[in-house]
């Protein structure tokens, strides 16, 4: 089978002690249909990962006022649907909803509930940048400086000459293939390196890198002038993180607990996976619950305020909002006409200061300030990609705000 929607019968999926071997989940397609319905839940059992810690204190969220499953609205074809037909539609297994600070609706589907930790995929890259802000804002780190400043040893490699905020936007000239179905693309590669897949059967993995590092190292050819274009490439997260390890001296978890789970106030610690050197997989690599996420989002909409608190420094969310945006390109403006990237963050409109997190097979933070509006997402779709499902996301979220802004 492909997958099953939540309005489907549940095959039983790692169900029986021991589960039949049909049943079990494959290592090499942990994280596809259909076992990433019941594994984006559970990575903790899959793989090694490492905790990043909360706090003493919790910061209050509300309950959730209601439900809008029953909120109905045409979407972008014309279509007539409904808010609950679309989320089960787009595979979602957590949703949660807030206007003005109101959760206007949260809910779980496919097992989970609230103390669930979900694969966040890509959305763990605007989260560890944001983890990394303070470090702009007290001079540790500087965005304008070369790379190779932090990392001698990117001289060596298709990075030199490349900035932090080169990285930061995606446009260094660094060649990686981001091919998520070839195994034995550069992505696919990083499955091997960061100790998320074994070996695929039959291919000859002698020199393959074995550490995120190693992969880092390997990548010596520039396809274009740094600076000159936008490509989404996964790499360029663990190049920052391995650039913030090396300007803290601590590593990916620690970091991101001590500058940003434990001051939102997060209720449950995250957990990030962690490669053979014990590098989290700062771009993909966090799992975390629904309103720890929420959380996050509100304090992006607040412009980095947490009860009082400068938690987010708001020199970093406003460059997030209206920085130097620009570079884009033309599979990304399907989904985003007048979009564009800053930051590890996905721009809806260039024109608006709404900002997304984004990752693979589903997972989504929206953030509009104009609306006041926050969601966060989290799914397993079928594919890694879905231009469709996305947009049936956001045409939801945009009736929402319909509803309660006229």
């Amino acid at each position: 089978m492909q997958s099953f929607r939540n309005s489907d019968p549940a095959p039983p999926i790692m169900v029986g002690s021991p589960p039949p071997p049909e049943w079990r989940v494959p290592r090499i397609d942990w994280d596809r249909p259909p076992w990433n319905r019941w594994t984006f839940q559970r990575v903790s059992q899959m793989m090694p990962t490492a905790p990043i810690r909360r706090g003493a204190s919790v910061a209050a969220l509300p309950a959730a006022e209601g439900r809008l499953d029953d909120l109905t609205y045409a979407d972008r074809d014309g279509t007539a649907t409904s808010f609950g037909r679309m989320l089960d539609a787009t595979y979602t297994d957590a949703i949660l909803v807030a206007i003005d600070g109101r959760i206007v609706h949260e809910s779980y589907h496919n097992g989970m509930g609230p103390r669930s930790l979900h694969l966040l995929q890509s959305v763990s890259k605007s989260i560890t940048a944001t983890a990394a802000a303070g470090l702009f804002e007290d001079g540790t780190i500087d965005p304008a400086a070369p790379i190779s400043h932090y990392l001698p040893e990117l001289a060596r490699t298709a990075w030199a000459g490349a900035t932090v905020q080169h990285v930061l936007d995606m446009t260094s000239g660094t060649r990686f293939d981001e091919t998520y179905a070839a195994r034995d693309s550069d992505v696919g590669k990083m499955d091997y390196a960061s100790g998320w897949k074994p070996a695929p059967e039959g291919v000859d993995v002698s020199d393959w890198p074995t550490c995120m590092w190693e992969q880092i190292l390997g990548l010596t050819v520039a396809e274009a002038e740094h600076g000159a274009r936008f490509s989404y490439r996964s790499i360029e997260t663990d190049v920052f993180a391995h650039a913030v390890e090396r300007a803290t001296g601590q590593r990916l978890p620690q970091i991101l607990s001590e500058r940003l789970w434990q001051p939102l106030g997060c209720e449950e610690d995250a957990s990030i996976t962690v490669d053979s050197a014990g590098y989290g997989l700062a771009c993909g690599g966090i799992s975390a619950a629904l309103r720890d996420l929420g959380r996050f989002a509100l304090a992006l909409l607040n412009d980095g305020m947490v009860e009082g608190r400068q938690v987010i420094p708001r020199a970093w969310v406003e460059d997030v909002r209206h920085g130097a945006h620009g570079l884009f390109d033309d599979a990304a403006r399907v989904e985003f006409p007048n979009g564009c990237y800053r930051n590890q963050f996905w721009i809806e409109d260039r024109d608006r200061p709404r900002h997304l997190c984004l990752g693979i097979f589903g997972q989504m933070i929206y953030v509009a300030p104009d609306a006041g509006l926050v969601a966060v997402k989290l799914s397993t779709w079928p594919d890694f990609t879905s231009t469709p499902f996305l947009l049936q996301a956001l045409d939801g979220l945009h009736a929402v705000e319909r509803a309660f802004r006229g």
